[in-house]
């Protein structure tokens, strides 16, 4: 349950001076907050620290996402994406994937949709740098360094403490802090899952042949094995890899990891011939039992954490941005309270549901690929040969990884 506010705050009786209080300052947040600002809405954005300013001469961050057309649609709206596609994104425009047990494959390919590009793989350090940036002149209030401490949902308005002693009055609190989100823990919703027993290690390799503006995909027996093209030649992984293997890859020094690396992915590309720092996050399945609460709702990974076999997590972080700044949109135009119950359960009904599918979606298919029983693994090659084939069905599942 929320903590309690005392009534005697101080807290102007005749209406909150503010529309909404973000609070979550990562990119999914931070879109938020631009979205909702960029829309007329009175906002402010509440970070525990500012993020460091992108450089081009930094590192490449480990972090990378693959943006999808309907990110990108979103970014653009929002005024952000030619400074992050021209600072340093890199354009995929095929898509390789293939199951190292039957080696059935599918093959995805722009040109052959009419398109330039699949998406495009950027850093998360330069899209969140650009997006807060690009909060200057919108008369977002940025709270930062500050913390929650607790909130209450009166009738016409949220009340939010915050660590400091100062509070903040507004219509509506919107939750992007993160599949950790201690908000989702104060407003009582829970959540559902499991956890993978697996990491996902991360790093940036060089190759003996270039990535070709490829995403490279093989789905191996302990999880699957992704490389990203980078702008800079050198591709991302991400390598799905039970708990204990993934520790025994980030102890191997940088050679023998290069060997182990180039096996796994069959030196699609070669050899490995170079490789950065390495690291690994834990991955687990949860999504929250709902998205609404009085005056309150989720979205991002504070909503709803997938495995990053499909790299969609930020695209549906995105896509809760652009559901939720529509259905504000469209209440306040009807004259409405933009946090009135009907209006949240809207917005929470279309994403729980959209964010539901896709996340067990993503599941089955892990489950399916952890197969390895002969015949089993004969009716999965069968069925990716047949949806490669299958020119309607596949440009379906493309288009809906898009959002188009």
């Amino acid at each position: 349950m929320s903590r309690m506010i005392g009534r005697e705050d101080g807290v102007r009786r005749r209406g909150p001076a503010l529309d909404v209080v973000v609070v979550g300052g990562g990119m999914v947040g931070a879109a938020t907050a631009l979205a909702l600002g960029r829309a007329g809405f009175a906002t402010a954005l509440v970070e525990s620290r500012e993020p460091a300013p992108w450089q081009r001469e930094q590192e490449v961050d480990l972090r990378v996402v693959g943006m999808a057309a309907s990110s990108i649609r979103l970014l653009d709206e929002l005024g952000v994406w030619p400074a992050i596609r021209d600072a340093r994104a890199c354009p995929y425009e095929r898509m390789h994937v293939w199951d190292a047990a039957s080696g059935a494959a599918i093959d995805f390919d722009a040109g052959r949709e009419g398109l330039a590009a699949l998406g495009y793989i950027v850093e998360n350090a330069l899209v969140q740098s650009t997006l807060w940036q690009a909060l200057d002149g919108t008369g977002v209030q940025r709270v930062c360094p500050a913390e929650v401490a607790g909130f209450e949902s009166r009738d016409d308005r949220v009340d939010v403490a915050l660590a400091d002693g100062r509070t903040l009055a507004a219509r509506l609190l919107v939750a992007a802090d993160g599949a950790g989100s201690p908000l989702r823990t104060m407003a009582g919703i829970n959540t559902r899952g499991r956890d993978y027993a697996q990491c996902g290690v991360v790093a940036h390799v060089a190759t003996e042949r270039p990535h070709e503006h490829t995403a490279w995909q093989r789905f191996l027996p302990g999880g699957p094995l992704a490389l990203l093209p980078l702008a800079d030649g050198r591709s991302s992984i991400v390598w799905s890899l039970p708990e204990d293997e993934a520790a025994r890859m980030l102890a191997l020094d940088e050679a023998a990891f290069r060997d182990a690396l180039g096996v796994a992915i069959d030196f699609r590309l070669g050899r490995v011939t170079g490789c950065s720092a390495r690291a690994a996050f834990p991955l687990r399945l949860q999504l929250a039992e709902r998205y609404d609460a009085p005056r309150f709702v989720l979205l991002g990974d504070a909503a709803h954490a997938v495995h990053p076999l499909a790299g969609q997590g930020v695209n549906l972080g995105l896509r809760d941005v652009a559901e939720l700044r529509e259905t504000l949109i469209d209440a306040r135009s009807a004259g409405r309270d933009i946090a009135a119950p009907h209006v949240l359960r809207r917005y929470a009904r279309r994403r729980r549901s959209a964010d539901t599918l896709d996340a067990l979606g993503f599941d089955a298919l892990a489950r399916v690929y952890a197969w390895q029983a002969p015949p089993l693994v004969a009716a999965r090659a069968l069925g990716v040969r047949l949806i490669d084939r299958f020119a309607p069905l596949k440009q379906r599942l493309s288009d809906h990884a898009a959002g188009r």
